[in-house]
């Protein structure tokens, strides 16, 4: 039998948004996230921007003891799915445990209580030899990411297959990839997936900064963040999550749940090049979006909006380029492509859980959200970027991208719920 997999619900914590629908909003509006960080003093580091979320754990409905044990990360990914799980109409006590999986990606895992942590173990770094008196009995859960995966299934009483991937900026769109081979094989039938991260911390800026990644514009943060322009300069950090419902289609037309889109293709490779470093030729990104396009059936031309990676640095915004243009064809000229990122930022490995969430929303409301402070576009960055609003458009056919460090390239396609073809 052929297990189609559709989104049926969705979930979101984002910069400014703590919601699908505030999420849904902001971006169409073309508003920006960015502001100076405030979780600790910035001045000490060559960035001091980020998207942050203002987000109350007690106020999204966490127990104290989930609290007290779960790093933000891991808050982040319980309440977003909660979201997901009710937008889909259902429950923990409607599923099936044994056929209901969490496969949850993270790039940084629980970096801000390993963080934390440290600094009260060794007295802010003042004692080489750490006193581990001083430690919460939940240490170790920030140690291992799979706890984060593991908070979710527990949240939600998932007793099928549960896992984390971890690949870097890519890992939103490799853990949901992988929800979906477990339901087309037939291991599960529904799987909560999607990724988060909660990375702005002074250990995260500071490796950021040692390689000049993120930005150093600090005078006007909400513009910080400009992807495919002439003057882009770094990313802007950001942090967040989005969680999915993914079903087999079937199983959820047998329920008669609403059906935001279908997962068609994936498509992932690594250009076993550089940990940090892009080839121009943008080779790699483009073979996995013909993976994606061949397994999804589609063309090229088929292609009716693409969600870019535009982290807004030098190098990714050209190699990304080229790869539309390596693996479109002519096509890439005429397609509206935008980046999000330019709007809530980069949050490592939950962006690409993000950008599946908002191509979702772009089908089921048939509009392209704008790629943010694109004034001047760079003239090696020469397709439609749509540029600072929306775009009412018809959508089909969408197709969006990760890159990472370490050289990973993955793509999507999603198509509407009638169309995608086997």
């Amino acid at each position: 039998m052929d297990r189609r997999v559709v989104i049926t619900g969705i979930g979101v914590i984002a910069p400014s948004a703590l919601g699908t629908k505030l999420y849904w909003e902001l971006l169409t509006s073309g508003r920006t996230a960015t502001r100076r960080i405030s979780f600790f003093d910035p001045s000490p580091f060559r960035s001091q921007v980020a998207a942050e979320c203002d987000f109350d754990p007690e106020r999204e409905g966490l127990s104290p003891q989930q609290i007290r044990r779960m790093d933000r990360a891991a808050q982040f990914a319980v309440v977003s799915a909660r979201e997901c799980l009710t937008d889909a109409g259902l429950s923990p006590r409607s599923l099936d445990p044994a056929r209901t999986g969490v496969v949850v990606g993270s790039a940084v895992g629980c970096t801000m209580g390993l963080e934390e942590e440290y600094r009260v173990v060794s007295d802010d770094g003042r004692q080489w030899e750490v006193d581990g008196d001083y430690a919460v009995p939940h240490l170790f859960n920030y140690l291992v990411p799979s706890s984060i995966a593991a908070e979710v299934a527990w949240d939600i009483a998932a007793e099928g297959p549960v896992s984390l991937v971890s690949t870097g900026c890519t890992s939103g769109l490799d853990s949901v990839g992988r929800a979906v081979e477990l339901i087309r094989e037939g291991a599960a039938d529904v799987v909560l997936s999607g990724a988060t991260d909660a990375p702005i911390s002074p250990i995260t800026m500071a490796c950021f900064d040692a390689i000049k990644a993120t930005t150093p514009r600090v005078d006007d943060p909400p513009a910080a963040s400009r992807p495919f322009d002439r003057s882009r300069n770094g990313f802007v950090l950001g942090e967040g999550s989005a969680m999915l419902v993914l079903e087999e289609r079937e199983h959820a037309l047998g329920r008669g749940a609403h059906i935001y889109a279908e997962i068609a293709g994936f498509g992932s490779r690594c250009n076993a090049f550089h940990m940090t470093g892009l080839r121009p030729d943008g080779r790699e990104m483009a073979e996995a979006i013909r993976a994606a396009l061949a397994e999804a059936g589609r063309n090229p031309e088929d292609v009716d909006y693409v969600n870019a990676h535009g982290s807004g640095t030098k190098q990714n915004d050209r190699h990304e380029t080229a790869a539309f243009k390596r693996s479109l064809g002519d096509h890439a000229y005429r397609v509206p492509v935008s980046g999000i990122k330019s709007m809530i930022g980069h949050s490592l490995g939950a962006i690409g859980s993000l950008e599946i969430a908002a191509c979702a929303l772009a089908l089921e409301h048939q509009v392209v959200p704008p790629t943010a402070n694109l004034h001047e576009a760079d003239p090696e960055c020469d397709l439609d970027y749509v540029p600072l609003e929306a775009r009412e458009q018809r959508l089909d056919t969408v197709l969006t991208v990760g890159s990472g460090f370490g050289g990973f390239q993955s793509a999507m396609v999603l198509c509407g719920p009638e169309k995608a073809t086997r």
